[in-house]
């Protein structure tokens, strides 16, 4: 990679007092954001090896699945004892169903609750869960106070800045949050109206920051790198920054910061090889929880990336994506180590990946 597409690196940044959800005090302010279809416990196991995670989230889970036993819906909520500490997020607009399911979790050991306030996809939108929830302020508050009430461990919420821009509700929501003994916030610098559209609102971030007495509140969105975080910080005055996206085109993204706050350097992310290595890590870590056939089906997505990544050949990549079994998996990930990356070395830094975000009207996601 030529040094001048490198990113520069910031100078160290000023000593920071660490993040606190509660009594929960976190290794780093540095977070893995839920991401569904991503943030599984092998994805999790992987980047908490890698180092520098100071909470990690599950994908959203259906607080009425969880109470129902469905399968898929465990499996998200699935851990280990080196996945610590550990956040599952929850959605619904049920009260009793939130109240529940978060009782079901902490009995099972969940070291915090994450209530999704945020999701803008319309199937969640539409049952009155995720960032519809802004468009209820009352029953919002009230349902959020149920869960926090319900349970000894710390709550906190993920949301937007808002449902559109006519009324940036954020700030309002944090007050009263925090009022009824939500442990932090989570804000996601956009609208639900954007989706993913446009750019991040660090000053709609600042005002939250503001709006709060003493509750850490977690900047959120387009953060792929040391120099982003870096401005995320600097601009909004949040305590810690949720990465979701950028963890999955560079998992050492956690290492990094944690260096670059403690040293005011980083070392380069991994290279074909150690990418390589991470790939097969993660997989076996999901053959472990699951049969072949679904490990390798769960898998085509987060693959995808993985060898987006490596800058393996498009039709080496088509290749991997059509085995169905682990002597086809097996041959397709041997041809791609023979064959190496097409752009760069496979042992020197290989060049930044964008990992794109859903487009199109958010009403039809």
């Amino acid at each position: 990679m030529n040094e001048s597409m490198k990113p520069a690196c910031p100078p160290k940044p000023d000593h920071r007092p660490p993040v606190c959800y509660g009594a929960l005090q976190l290794e780093s302010r540095y977070l893995l954001s839920p991401l569904a279809g991503y943030t599984n416990l092998p994805f999790r196991r992987i980047v908490r090896e890698l180092g520098g995670v100071g909470l990690a989230t599950t994908d959203l889970v259906n607080a009425r699945g969880l109470l129902e036993g469905s399968e898929k819906t465990l499996q998200l909520t699935q851990t280990c004892p080196e996945d610590s500490p550990f956040a599952v997020q929850i959605f619904g607009s049920e009260p009793q169903q939130m109240k529940d399911a978060a009782q079901l979790l902490e009995s099972r050991g969940v070291h915090s609750i994450d209530i999704n306030m945020g999701c803008p996809v319309n199937r969640i939108v539409k049952g009155g869960a995720g960032a519809s929830m802004m468009c209820r302020p009352s029953d919002t508050v009230s349902l959020v106070q149920t869960v926090v009430e319900a349970v000894k461990i710390p709550v906190s919420v993920k949301m937007r800045l808002g449902w559109d821009d006519s009324e940036l509700s954020a700030p309002f929501f944090s007050r009263e949050f925090e009022k009824v003994g939500v442990v932090a916030v989570a804000i996601h610098g956009r609208t639900r109206e954007q989706g993913f559209r446009g750019v991040v609102n660090h000053d709609g971030i600042r005002r939250v920051v503001e709006a709060v007495d003493s509750i850490p509140v977690i900047g959120n969105g387009d953060v792929t790198n040391v120099a982003e975080a870096d401005f995320m910080l600097k601009t909004t005055g949040c305590a810690g920054v949720s990465i979701g996206r950028g963890a999955l085109a560079n998992p050492w993204i956690f290492r990094q910061l944690v260096q670059w706050e403690q040293t005011g350097t980083y070392d380069p992310p991994g290279n074909f090889d150690d990418r390589l290595e991470l790939l097969l890590r993660q997989f076996r870590y999901l053959l472990e929880m699951t049969t072949e056939k679904r490990a390798i089906s769960m898998f085509r997505k987060m693959g995808h990336w993985y060898l987006k990544s490596m800058r393996v050949k498009p039709a080496m990549r088509h290749e991997f994506q059509l085995a169905s079994n682990l002597d086809e998996f097996g041959q397709a990930v041997r041809k791609i180590a023979a064959e190496g990356p097409a752009v760069g070395s496979r042992s020197g830094v290989l060049p930044e990946m964008h990992i794109p975000v859903p487009g199109g009207p958010v009403e039809r996601w």
